[in-house]
């Protein structure tokens, strides 16, 4: 099983053998898939040819399925939801492209809208017109999916509570997770809401986008919505990787760091009151997994919500992150390609069980 994990900016490839052996690849790519990029997995799997090939699409519309076979219809409906992710689909898109131009093999599209189908009115609905027809869909399904399948083990009881996950990474966004499921997300009717995101700004007062929209023509807005905001703008372009910016002695690159730090945990809290408190937080993502100096900003003054991270232990990366006496902080590692290996092998079987973790037991 091949499975091709296209973000917005990297491509991340597994291959699954039978034997039950992996190999995994990451490589860059300013647009997460392109020709470049795709040079490396024909170089990588080295003549290993797969049976099958599950990618991860950020956004699969108004359908309910989790995953779906990629026929030429399917791919169709998917192009015309590129202006709804313009980051990813095309990156998406290609991957298929590519791929069958080097393998006659079934694919199948993995859909990250797809964990979010179980909001509830009051976290869906936009306060807009109701014809105008548009919603919160939420984004990194996939993600929040593996880590709601590892909760049980890792919380016992607590998992079917209220948990907060933040997948952090050039993309960012978080979950509120109520009983395994989702109940409500930052990201909303596209990818580019929500928090401060490496090159993507969040939210935004609508004032402001149109003022912008009087300044620029579409392809020119677009460009700038989706490229050069963010942590990018914060840091007064000095960089979009939380890396390079940790790393920086500049007072640009401090200013980035802390506002995204401050929009976290204004998100948290954010959950915290709509849901009447939190019983455990997760990072995920790879500043959520990485960045340790992130990871002790954002909770230092979430101790009046019983969170407390133990110094140590945030330091050294491990799973369990809490003080004694604080409630949990997880890190865990995101699994997606586990994801989509495990849905493709579900549509490939013609399986009529429903889809774990998108709202069924």
């Amino acid at each position: 099983m091949l499975t091709l994990n296209s973000g917005s900016s990297s491509l991340k490839v597994s291959l699954f053998r039978a034997d039950g052996t992996r190999s995994d690849w990451h490589y860059r790519s300013r647009t997460g898939a392109d020709d470049e990029a795709f040079a490396g997995p024909l170089r990588d799997l080295e003549g290993e040819a797969p049976d099958a090939i599950g990618h991860r699409f950020a956004h699969g519309g108004e359908i309910a399925d989790a995953a779906r076979l990629l026929d030429d219809a399917e791919i169709a409906r998917l192009g015309e939801l590129v202006p709804l992710a313009p980051l990813h689909l095309p990156g998406n898109l290609r991957g298929v492209e590519w791929c069958r131009a080097h393998f006659d093999l079934p694919q199948v599209a993995c859909f990250d809208t797809a964990f979010h189908r179980t909001l509830p009115e009051l976290a869906r609905r936009l306060p807009i017109p109701r014809e105008l027809g548009l919603r919160r869909y939420g984004f990194h399904g996939l993600s929040y999916r593996y880590v709601a399948a590892r909760l049980p083990a890792l919380l016992g009881p607590a998992a079917h509570g209220r948990v907060v996950v933040a997948h952090l990474g050039s993309g960012a966004s978080l979950c509120l997770l109520e009983n395994l499921r989702s109940a409500d997300t930052t990201m909303g009717w596209t990818p580019a809401g929500g928090i401060p995101m490496a090159t993507r700004s969040g939210d935004l007062d609508p004032g402001v986008m149109l003022e912008l929209a009087g300044r620029f023509d579409a392809e020119a807005l677009r460009e700038l919505v989706y490229r050069r905001m963010g942590l990018l703008a914060l840091s007064d372009s000095e960089s979009a990787e939380m890396s390079a910016l940790l790393a920086s002695e500049s007072a640009a690159a401090a200013f980035a760091v802390e506002y995204f730090c401050r929009q976290v945990r204004a998100a948290i809290g954010a959950f915290a009151a709509k849901s009447g408190g939190i019983d455990a937080l997760v990072f995920t993502g790879g500043i959520g997994e990485h960045a340790a100096e992130v990871r002790a900003r954002i909770c230092a003054p979430l101790g009046f919500l019983g969170f407390a991270l133990d110094a140590a232990a945030n330091a050294a990366g491990r799973e369990a992150l809490h003080a004694p006496g604080s409630k949990p902080v997880l890190k865990i590692a995101a699994g997606e390609e586990d994801v989509i290996r495990d849905e493709v092998e579900r549509v490939l079987d013609g399986a009529a069980r429903p889809a774990p973790g998108y709202g069924n037991p």
